[in-house]
């Protein structure tokens, strides 16, 4: 796959504050990247680097090859976005912004328009003074997902829609992913990020403190384990790898780094398995991991 968007060692400084600190990731061809940190972490800093909005201290950073504050005009023609507060024209209506926004890129598609309204069951005819939050984003949705671009960058797209639109905009991600197109996702919905992200990046304080695929970044962690034995579980509890044990009744629960799975298994059938299940880490569970304290 070729790299579609490329940071190395990015730096911004906002007075005395250290915004982002020698920042590096990638983005493949036909990939979603998964963009996660808390609010200050720096997200949405990098973002309006890449945007080609605020200028970079130092570092480098390329979409298609281009430098993103030299050739924004020429990337932008290729990119679609959407911010976690999209500001609206207040007396135009839902509709005539998203067919402005569509003209002003050059490449969107009517009948693509037309079926996403339908989907994100948007109101185009009110004014868009009268929307609710969750309805200003389903027009900055719908403008970027009618048009046919190369890279998609989402900045907490979601915020303010409910659960059932949510649903939506992920199904309409999937189809963007399985058209060989690349997206940049910012979503403090860490479940959003698991379902659709091929790769993770989780950002700290301005700093990349973990990347890669899920399954690379489920191997620093443990995974969670629940036993029932026809003999005394309990025998496991001081197994090496075998952390946080609790017995309840015949069963036994407790966290396991991988490594040593194979062994406790062994162990285990010792005992008599009658039940076994193994759960691996969640998103949340790398996430709270940096961010715990």
């Amino acid at each position: 796959m070729s790299k579609i968007l490329r940071v190395k060692g990015l730096q911004k400084r906002f007075g005395k504050v250290q915004a982002l600190k020698d920042v590096t990731f990638d983005v493949e061809a036909g990939e979603v990247v998964g963009f996660i940190g808390p609010n200050g972490a720096g997200k949405s800093t990098t973002i309006r680097i890449l945007l080609g909005i605020i200028k970079m201290d130092s570092g480098d950073a390329k979409i298609f090859g281009k430098d993103v504050w030299k050739d924004s005009f020429e990337i932008h023609k290729r990119i679609s976005y959407v911010p976690g507060e999209v500001a609206l024209w207040g007396n135009l209506t839902g509709g005539e912004i998203i067919d402005l926004f569509m003209k002003l890129h050059g490449a969107g598609d009517r009948a693509k328009r037309d079926y996403l309204i339908e989907r994100f069951e948007l109101e185009p005819r009110k004014k868009a003074k009268g929307y609710s939050k969750g309805n200003r984003q389903k027009v900055g949705l719908i403008a970027a997902l009618s048009v046919d671009s190369d890279l998609y960058i989402f900045d907490e797209p979601t915020s303010g829609l409910d659960p059932l639109m949510e649903q939506v905009f992920q199904e309409e991600v999937e189809k963007i992913k399985e058209a060989g197109k690349s997206v940049l996702l910012s979503s403090h919905i860490l479940s959003e990020v698991e379902r659709l992200a091929d790769k993770v990046v989780i950002i700290r304080q301005g700093e990349i403190v973990e990347a890669g695929t899920l399954e690379e970044l489920r191997h620093l962690t443990r995974s969670t384990v629940v036993l029932e034995t026809e003999k005394d579980v309990s025998k496991l509890r001081d197994i090496k790898g075998v952390h946080d044990f609790v017995q309840r009744d015949d069963q036994g629960i407790f966290s396991v780094e991988n490594k040593y799975l194979n062994d406790i298994l062994i162990e285990a059938t010792k005992l008599g398995v009658k039940k076994f299940e193994a759960n691996p880490p969640t998103l949340e569970d790398l996430f709270m991991r940096h961010y715990k304290g």
